[in-house]
């Protein structure tokens, strides 16, 4: 019964399935599918740089990198946010177990706590920008950008993988719907000014 729970709670971050919103000012707010993710820290020998797949663990703080479905973020010196289709969850962690052989890490799958929130359109970064003291202009917040950040009163991952506008915020399930919510309303925000 747990398992079923667990695994439904994945599939469905948010509770319903819900139709992304789409305001005129070309901002949508939609829940992302179930992944799996795992919270990841590591001491990296400064001699070796482990790689998972075709991902680096040694890139500069505040970056993400990507290869096909599966992101690296690194936050910190010591930490990392991965992320992957949920099918693959105990490939990835295989896969970061075997990168890391030998080095002291801690391994720990977070997908029943993150939800992740997608935001694209052209007036992305303005709706963001509604909760998010970030500058996300190209210069400031480029593609391959992650943060820690806030939204709001939540305390948020901010991933900007590609250049096209598109931003991933990753907050726990518990401030999720806050966050949802906050990003709806940022929406009407941005599209009732752009007509004054």
């Amino acid at each position: 019964m747990l398992e079923t729970r667990y695994r439904a709670a994945r599939a469905l971050p948010l509770g319903a399935v819900s139709r992304p919103v789409t305001s005129g000012s070309g901002v949508s707010v939609r829940p992302v599918g179930a992944e799996s993710r795992f919270s990841l820290r590591a001491r990296l020998d400064a001699s070796a740089a482990p790689k998972v797949g075709g991902l680096v663990l040694d890139a500069p703080i505040n970056t993400v990198g990507t290869d096909g479905e599966v992101w690296i973020a690194r936050l910190g010196p010591d930490e990392w946010l991965v992320g992957g289709p949920e099918a693959d969850a105990d490939l990835l962690q295989g896969r970061i177990h075997e990168a890391l052989a030998g080095l002291p890490h801690s391994l720990v799958d977070v997908s029943h706590r993150n939800v992740g929130i997608d935001v694209s359109g052209r007036q992305a970064a303005a709706a963001l920008n509604a909760g998010c003291p970030l500058d996300l202009s190209e210069a400031a917040f480029p593609p391959g950008s992650a943060t820690r950040t806030l939204l709001g009163k939540a305390e948020i991952v901010l991933i900007r993988a590609t250049a096209a506008p598109l931003y991933r915020v990753e907050c726990w399930r518990s401030f999720s719907t806050y966050v949802h919510g906050f990003l709806n309303e940022a929406v009407f925000g941005v599209e009732g000014s752009a007509t004054h």
